[in-house]
């Protein structure tokens, strides 16, 4: 199938299931940018449970272009980042494998958020082994084309992962806590699980 979803930052486990599950993946480039949405955050486990990580943004209230929207590196963002994510990760399986080449992509210079996301889209997806066609919208439109699917927006901080009928989330090892926590951001099951990804992703899917 062909979907339409909109650009995160380093995105959850949904979101490359519904990547893994797909033959075309549009990108939205021409949407305004949306407050409290995974656009410019995400989710890792540490040690005291769920972590949110956002980066921190100019005029994030102003309705801009999600390509407009500049990141305001007046603050630390990027340092607290990899700091967070070292603590939560530093003793997974896979931390040694995967870490200098994320920390290469955050702390490359990135002027806006849709930069930064699709830098590190790219690299994950090349982690995974996976050779999605990515497109990007040339318009913003209310309706897509009738065999594209639209995802915007459907994975949402909001929403609980219980709601997403197409997602069910295969289990797997994780550093901290006894139970295990859904739909984190990619780096929980990279770094977990490595290799062995890509089968965790096509497990979770139901289409």
């Amino acid at each position: 199938m062909d979907i339409l979803i909109e650009s995160q930052y380093l995105p959850s486990v949904a979101y490359f299931t519904l990547l893994v599950h797909s033959e075309q993946v549009w990108i939205e480039a021409h949407e305004s940018f949306e407050k409290q949405t995974y656009r410019n955050r995400c989710e890792i486990l540490g040690a005291n449970n769920i972590q949110r990580l956002s980066v921190p943004l100019y005029l994030a209230n102003s309705g801009l272009p999600i390509q407009k929207m500049r990141i305001d590196h007046r603050q630390k963002w990027v340092n607290n980042h990899w700091r967070s994510i070292q603590s939560a990760y530093g003793k997974a399986p896979f931390f040694d494998y995967y870490s200098d080449y994320i920390h290469q992509e955050l702390f490359k210079p990135s002027e806006t958020i849709f930069e930064l996301n699709q830098r590190l889209l790219t690299l994950c997806l090349k982690m995974l082994g996976l050779q999605n066609k990515l497109n990007f919208t040339e318009k913003y439109d209310l309706t897509p084309a009738k065999d594209i699917f639209d995802y915007r927006s459907v994975i949402h901080p909001k929403k609980e992962t219980e709601q997403l009928a197409w997602f069910r989330p295969e289990t797997y090892y994780q550093v901290f806590g006894k139970d295990f926590v859904p739909n984190m951001s990619i780096l929980d099951l990279l770094f977990c699980m490595g290799p062995d990804s890509l089968v965790v992703l096509k497990k979770s899917g139901v289409f």
